[in-house]
């Protein structure tokens, strides 16, 4: 840009540029050099400008090494015509930090009759440490709550079934006051059991109310996350978890927060309905132009006769769980629909007493 004979409206636009926080540029595909590159730069990617526009490749080098095919791949839909937004990315500084950058991006080939790559990219990394920070809080708290839940639902309802033994037993004595005091234990069992899985319902529930916000994740690192969880409890949930994935990272654009709601929700249903010893094993496969999931258990399996209407919004297939947890959580109707929102597919095999294996596939879009 220049200064001289520009009109009013254009060296407002530039005022703009040179204060901004975000990069500005404009690149000259064909001639390989940057026609602009605003002050912004310099303070994000910690290099000189002039240096640059000098060797352009000097950026190629910068970026994260798990993200240039990405990035690549992005580039040629830009040239082809598209235009782009929010394209998420990753550089490495000289200093061995990591930045995560927003670019928006598309091709102008009116201003000097040939195409310039034109855009903006924007520094997210603070935004980027929180959002991520808060995630796996939320995650963690979900799986702690079913984690929670489900060992305090259990006992509960060993209390519950316990005191229907005595009451049976009792009723020889015709004690008024012993068949009162086990009705007290009886109902408070079921009233307490009853409020703890509205409350992981509830907490559930409360993040579908929510628009579908799709970042680019490693949903390796994230599904590392969630069977973490588990396992650090398994001793106390009495079944052996296991992940296996095809590749040590695996991009995909999901909205974290909702799929992991889907995860947890379908390990939680393999919970129920396994018994104790049971085996729940996750996998993820990359098949390149999408990703498949796995959540598999040995457990009692669904009966045939509700495999159609399992993922009906007002299904009559809800069953209790083997230590009489109720059916509540997700519901497989909204775990379905979330499925769906991400562009993919949700469906399973099952055979009773020989377990259940419920497969996702999203593609990587």
């Amino acid at each position: 840009m220049q200064n001289s004979d520009q009109p009013g409206y254009l060296r407002s636009l530039e005022q703009f540029a040179e204060r901004t926080l975000q990069i500005i540029f404009s690149y000259d595909i064909e001639g390989n050099r940057f026609i602009y590159l605003s002050p912004a730069f310099e303070q994000v990617w910690k290099k000189s400008r002039s240096s640059v526009k000098a060797n352009p490749s000097l950026l190629l080098d910068s970026i994260h090494p798990a993200d240039k095919e990405y990035l690549q791949s992005e580039y040629q839909k830009i040239v082809s015509g598209e235009i782009k937004k929010d394209i998420e990315f990753r550089i490495l500084l000289s200093d061995g930090s990591v930045r995560w950058l927003t670019l928006n991006a598309f091709i102008d080939d009116q201003a000097l009759g040939k195409p310039l790559l034109t855009g903006s990219a924007e520094d997210k990394t603070e935004q980027k440490e929180k959002d991520e920070y808060t995630k796996k809080f939320t995650a963690k708290k979900n799986s702690i709550l079913e984690i929670l839940a489900h060992d305090l639902a259990g006992p509960l309802n060993n209390i519950k079934m316990a005191s229907a033994l005595i009451a049976e037993k009792s009723q020889v004595n015709e004690d008024p006051e012993l068949a009162q005091m086990i009705a007290i234990i009886s109902n408070t069992s079921e009233r307490s059991i009853r409020l703890i899985r509205e409350f992981v319902a509830h907490e559930f529930l409360e993040t579908t109310t929510t628009h579908v916000i799709k970042k680019r994740v490693d949903i390796v690192e994230k599904f590392n996350e969630i069977i973490g969880e588990y396992k650090t409890s398994a001793d106390h949930l009495g079944k052996t978890f296991s992940l296996q994935c095809s590749h040590e990272k695996i991009y995909l654009q999901v909205d974290d927060i909702k799929f992991r709601q889907v995860i947890n929700n379908l390990i939680s249903n393999a919970l129920k309905f396994t018994p104790d010893g049971g085996q729940i094993a996750l996998s993820v496969e990359d098949r390149q132009a999408s990703v498949l999931f796995s959540i598999a258990d040995n457990g009692i399996g669904i009966p045939a006769r509700f495999h159609e209407r399992l993922f009906d919004k007002f299904t009559n297939a809800r069953r209790k769980g083997l230590k009489g947890e109720p059916s509540v959580g997700l519901g497989m109707s909204i775990v379905k629909t979330i499925v769906e929102w991400h562009g993919g597919s949700i469906w399973f095999e099952s055979e009773e007493n020989k377990g259940s294996t419920f497969y996702i596939e999203l593609p990587k879009t």
